[in-house]
């Protein structure tokens, strides 16, 4: 097991927080991009009892005087958890590829954690479900639900489901694609104002408004947290954040911080052309819409306290 360093008692394992896993084990390039530190089987079978550390360094941490932790560092504890355990306790080889059929969260505002001067570390529980084998005998797919808490009170919960394909699988699919590296879609765009639509810096902006519509187009493809590393494919980070940042444009504003959403990955976004995000304010929630072409790719639905 990682980090075998004593730890806190926390539901049935020990765990610690005193440096993370292997950053392979998550897909991760930068080690900074880790948040993952220790990871342990439950008494029960598929359970396992995970902590996680959310440094002030991560781009997701608060900036400008604000105390509370974007709701993405939520979905990308459970992300890295959703990797972690099928490469270390299901045997997915870690060449195969991952890809994510659809995702959830919830935070409880009155419960969730504020930022401080230190890092926040939590801890997660996280249920396996609904394993799927290939005639190999290799998973190809399951179902996850993760419970986040500080000290014993759960604060948030997250999970969606993933399949997992092999490299000539994936080559199969993608064609020419699978090889080739995001490229900007071509065109004239105005893309908002970073603090308008709730992104701390212009380089953290993921849409821009170009032919009378609001479209996906990253401002920076290198993108520290997005754009870990290369990706022939729009990540479904990338599309969930660009949907929160069309949200707060349709609605001027007024809904910038989500405390809970759903995406569906429907097929594979590309970075060219560049896809639509249609965002429809009502009342507490955004729905959305990703269109490439005449054909949706994803959807799903934003609320807001």
């Amino acid at each position: 097991m990682e980090n075998s360093a004593a730890g806190v008692l926390t539901g049935e394992s020990r765990l610690s927080w005193s440096r993370t896993v292997p950053r392979e084990l998550v897909h991760r390039t930068s080690a900074a991009e880790v948040l993952l530190t220790d990871v342990r089987p439950g008494r029960q079978r598929n359970v396992f009892h995970a902590a996680a550390s959310w440094p002030r360094s991560h781009p997701t941490f608060p900036r400008g005087g604000a105390d509370l932790h974007s709701p993405l560092i939520v979905v990308e504890t459970m992300r890295q958890l959703g990797i972690y355990l099928p490469l270390r306790h299901y045997g997915v080889p870690p060449q195969f590829r991952l890809l994510i059929t659809d995702l959830f969260f919830r935070i409880d505002p009155d419960k969730e954690p504020r930022a401080t001067e230190n890092c926040t570390d939590v801890s997660c529980r996280a249920a396996v479900t609904d394993i799927r084998d290939g005639a190999d005998g290799v998973v190809t797919g399951l179902r996850m639900e993760v419970t986040v808490r500080v000290g014993s009170q759960v604060f948030a919960r997250a999970g969606g489901g993933a399949r997992f394909v092999s490299p000539e699988r994936y080559a199969a699919i993608r064609g020419a694609r699978a090889t080739g590296r995001p490229k900007m879609a071509a065109g004239h765009c105005v893309r908002p104002d970073a603090g308008r639509i709730g992104a701390d810096h212009a380089r953290d902006v993921m849409i821009a408004v170009g032919g009378g519509a609001v479209r996906l187009r990253p401002a920076d493809l290198r993108h520290p947290f997005f754009f870990d590393h290369s990706s022939d494919h729009v990540p479904g980070m990338v599309l969930l954040e660009a949907a929160r940042q069309a949200g707060a444009l349709a609605s001027d504003g007024r809904r910038v911080r989500p405390t809970a959403g759903r995406l569906k990955a429907v097929s594979f976004a590309e970075f060219s052309p560049a896809p639509r995000v249609l965002c429809v304010p009502h009342h507490r929630t955004c729905g959305f819409r990703v269109l490439q072409g005449s054909r949706y790719v994803a959807y799903g639905a934003l609320e807001y306290r």
